[in-house]
């Protein structure tokens, strides 16, 4: 082969010994491939590691040295890793998703979206002043941002094109294997080249940060004397705000016994009450009751004992804590519920999904009915459902190939194998359940199945985009390409990034994620979370992919429909 001497093209011929048919030799050369890059990805310098983008060059080299898959078995593994990749990402975030564009979702799209935004302002540019193909720019938006669902769509794109120059597909993903390998790269020299930008230690100030915000969110607890005549007699849930305060009243301390109080309950000056909730709704309620208690209400002699339970019976899946009325049939009450890592206030408008821990006050037998009643079968929570897992996937799929046609446009766009599934996971996470279909997945089960779907998407990129990447490089256009991807990656990257930090005052690792998110790039996301320590990246990440993505995959399809060729 080109480039690597005459002994290379017999290197793997004892592959072709070993296994006998193109499906044998597939499992082998992508175990070849994943097995080096994964290796090669957890040797670190300084610190830094690769980690899965690791397999993406070991590909490349490999496919260099001459290791070839059948091409139908290449695009199947590529495409099905990539859906076993965002959908299994979606489930995990799903549930944490929706409550995180309400509280900083905006302003983390807004800079994802400028990133695809200026990235498509530079490849029209670059169309018009170095007099690249419509093709040639189209594939390097795609490679440089290191998005293949973009890059299909832009190949679908111009298949619908009357009178598109012979090879146009082929430019298209020439253009795209040059600029990918430096958009990998790009993102984590823009991660550490915004670090250097910081006067303090990111890190640590994001630990900090992080630790701030996480006490204010997570509920709190108070115990309340009533002293306020004007509430003297009245119910409980007719206290004012009491509706929308999302404020649980767990303990009841009248005439020297402490109940768990229901919604009927009537109230007296000289009363004590224990509420849980957010900290701002506690100072509201301590400011309209009284004061707070003298005593702990949790060390007044009582038969109430608390327990964390875990919802795995099918049977009170998607109802409210209202409908299930613990407080009134087992004299119980659910004070705080954690899904997906996230701790709240159980209010009575909150719905129970599978794996749910709830956490709950009560009598002795009570907390054992409720027990009984939500399951709390820990060894369910590791039992796979299989079911969901392919019916979500046949929906994400269908969902993705469906045509939705644009005022203007000659053709209609498509969501691909990547934005479909991935909206689907987002959605059937945050319901839950619909009928006998469970969408939980354990997260043993879900990083297994999502690392396997990564290290095969990137094993087939590499292994694509190798095959002929030194004799694109080192003839043609190929070096104005490489030069051409590099701006287009780290252009927009650093522009953002540096405006999040300065004007925004964003911290760091969500920094990474929304950069990370806006590249739709998982091994930098890998890279984030494990160089700053946090979870934070991965939360930034999720807020941004579903709306980049289809920006993205929508952005490719109107400039190869909509740029003179």
């Amino acid at each position: 082969m080109l480039f690597m001497g005459e002994g290379t093209k017999d290197m793997f011929s004892w592959i072709d010994y070993l296994a006998q048919g193109p499906v044998a030799h597939a499992v082998l050369a992508f175990s070849l491939v994943v097995a080096l890059g994964l290796a090669l990805g957890s040797l670190g310098i300084r610190g830094i590691r690769l980690g899965t983008a690791g397999v993406l060059f070991a590909g490349l080299f490999l496919g260099q040295a001459g290791l070839h898959i059948d091409q139908s078995i290449l695009e199947f593994a590529r495409d099905f890793g990539l859906i076993l990749f965002v959908y299994t990402v979606g489930l995990q975030v799903g549930p944490s998703f929706f409550s995180s564009l309400k509280r900083q979702g905006l302003a983390l799209n807004a800079l994802g979206s400028s990133i695809v935004l200026l990235g498509g302002l530079i490849v029209i540019g670059l169309r018009f002043l170095l007099n690249f193909s419509v093709p040639a720019v189209a594939g390097l938006f795609s490679g440089a941002t290191t998005n293949t669902p973009s890059l299909a769509a832009g190949q679908a794109a111009l298949l619908t094109l009357k009178g598109a120059p012979t090879g146009s597909g082929d430019i298209l993903g020439m253009a795209y294997a040059v600029a990918y390998p430096f958009g990998v790269v790009g993102i984590i020299i823009t991660m550490l080249l915004i670090r250097k930008t910081y006067s303090t230690d990111p890190l640590q100030e994001a630990a900090l940060d992080s630790e701030t915000k996480t006490n204010r969110d997570l509920p709190e607890h108070v115990d309340i004397e009533v002293t306020n005549p004007n509430v003297d007699g009245i119910l409980i849930r007719d206290l004012p705000f009491i509706a929308e305060s999302d404020v649980v009243f767990s303990r009841l301390h009248h005439a020297g016994k402490v109940i768990v109080p229901e919604s009927d309950s009537v109230i007296r000056v000289g009363d004590s009450l224990r509420l849980v909730g957010a900290k701002a709704k506690l100072s509201e309620f301590e400011t309209m009751i009284g004061k707070k208690s003298r005593i702990s209400l949790a060390d007044v002699p009582s038969d109430l004992t608390t327990e964390r339970l875990y919802v795995t019976k099918p049977l009170v899946l998607g109802k409210t804590l209202d409908e299930l009325n613990f407080e009134h049939f087992y004299g119980t009450a659910v004070t705080r519920i954690t899904r997906a890592g996230i701790e709240f206030a159980a209010s009575d408008q909150a719905r129970l999904q599978f794996g749910d821990s709830i956490f709950v006050v009560g009598p002795a037998d009570g907390v054992a009915k409720v027990s009984e009643m939500v399951g709390n079968k820990t060894e369910a929570l590791n039992s796979p459902h299989i079911v969901p897992v392919f019916v979500g996937i046949m929906l994400g799929v269908i969902l993705g190939s469906l045509p939705i046609s644009l005022p203007g446009m000659p053709a209609p766009v498509r969501l691909g194998l990547a934005g479909g599934p991935l909206i689907i996971a987002l959605f059937l996470s945050r319901i839950g359940r619909i009928g006998p279909l469970i969408w939980y997945m354990a997260p043993g089960a879900n990083l297994v199945i999502r690392e396997i779907g990564i290290a095969l998407f990137l094993a087939c990129v590499g292994l694509k985009s190798g095959s002929r990447l030194l004799e694109v490089l080192l003839s043609g256009n190929g070096v104005s390409w490489l030069l051409a991807g590099i701006f287009l990656t780290l252009i927009p990257l650093v522009s953002i990034g540096l405006i999040a930090r300065k004007f925004l005052r964003i911290d760091y690792p969500t920094i990474c994620g929304v950069l990370a998110g806006s590249m739709t790039d998982p091994p930098a996301l890998a890279f984030a979370t494990s160089f700053t320590k946090s979870d934070r990246p991965l939360t930034a990440y999720a807020a941004v992919y579903p709306l980049v993505m289809i920006l993205r995959v929508f952005l490719v399809q109107i400039l190869v429909l909509t740029l003179p060729m």
